[in-house]
């Protein structure tokens, strides 16, 4: 079998994550992070559309990580994105970092919004 390395050309891939905090490019960030064209930035959650409608005209789908489970996205927020051209996708938040980095590595425009794992 024969393995290739993955490039990521600019992008930042998430290369793991864990209670609370994901790592992103090497470096770690705590709490709810958006992974945009322009790089890791805070994101206020579902409440917080401006952080990513900021990118829609780069992106077109955005992930987004639900924490642990997967869960529905709240209609308000899902129509605010798709409205402005985003294609969005709900998955729990790892389903959701793996689908990321296979699509990155594979030129694809997309975005993660994710909302940390916690411990139960």
């Amino acid at each position: 079998m024969r393995l290739n390395e993955v490039t990521f050309t600019d992008a930042l891939p998430v290369d793991g994550y864990g209670p609370g905090f994901f790592r992103i490019g090497g470096t770690v960030h705590h709490g709810a992070v958006a992974i945009l064209p322009t790089g890791p930035a805070p994101w206020g959650g579902y409440d917080d559309t401006a952080t990513l409608l900021a990118v829609a005209d780069q992106v077109d789908v955005l992930f987004v990580g639900t924490g642990a489970d997967i869960a529905h996205v709240p209609a308000a927020f899902r129509s605010a994105l798709e409205d402005a051209g985003l294609g969005v996708e709900a998955m729990a938040s790892p389903a959701a970092c793996r689908t990321y980095n296979v699509l990155l590595s594979e030129g694809r425009r997309v975005a993660l919004a994710l909302q940390p794992v916690l411990p139960a």
